[in-house]
């Protein structure tokens, strides 16, 4: 009932992707699932590109329209932090995405897009605790493996509560992990990551008096 696939992702010759999938048949268990926690719901909270408005100022005209843009993917936070002067915060988190797009879309394009989607916030999660978020000088990141377990059919297309934490960060590593709930409080999916949070020293900056 069970079939792994391995995968190499090449682009202009070179090799980008390393992927390891499993695939299960359907059929019958024991179900059990914690709670989807009792945060509010999207509609309380701003779209990215409201939330991020104020800021804009902050940001060099090059990059003003891309910061601000609509995007395919909705991600509305729950409790925002301040993207330039964050404080220091727990690395529990929450938030509400959806691809409204995606409606109609097959069922494996579901699974794809969430996947996709998966990775937006997650590393973030361990900035919160360090007073950082990727908006500061001085951050260098970069996700460095993926692993995801789907639990039961998706539609993306409906809203979905990402629930976040990092248990430890050290070495300039973070790991994240994150469950995700439909709005009806079921576990559709798991996650897990490992990424890059390397503090580092920006071209121009100087302590010497």
């Amino acid at each position: 009932s069970f079939t792994t696939r391995s995968v190499v992702a090449i682009q202009h010759g070179k090799q980008i992707l390393n992927l390891s999938a499993s695939f299960h048949v359907e059929e019958e268990g024991w179900d059990y699932q914690h709670d989807m926690p009792a945060v509010k719901g999207p509609e309380h909270w701003l779209d990215r590109p409201d939330l991020r408005e104020p800021y804009i100022d902050r940001i060099s005209e090059k990059h003003r329209a891309d910061f601000v843009r609509e995007r395919p993917i909705e991600i509305r936070e729950v409790e925002p932090r301040d993207l330039f002067n964050p404080e220091k915060a727990s690395d529990r988190n929450y938030l509400w995405f959806r691809m409204e797009a995606a409606q109609g879309q097959s069922p494996e394009m579901h699974h794809c897009l969430l996947a996709y989607a998966s990775d937006m916030n997650l590393l973030g999660s361990s900035l919160r605790p360090h007073g950082l978020t990727w908006f500061q000088r001085g951050v260098m990141s970069a996700s460095l493996d993926h692993a995801m377990w789907f639990h039961a059919p998706i539609d993306f297309s409906d809203w979905h509560l990402y629930d976040l934490d990092a248990p430890f960060t050290g070495g300039a590593r973070g790991f994240n992990r994150g469950l995700i709930y439909t709005q009806s409080g079921k576990l559709v999916a798991s996650v897990a990551q490992e990424g890059l949070m390397r503090p580092y020293k920006p071209k121009g900056d100087s302590n010497d008096g």
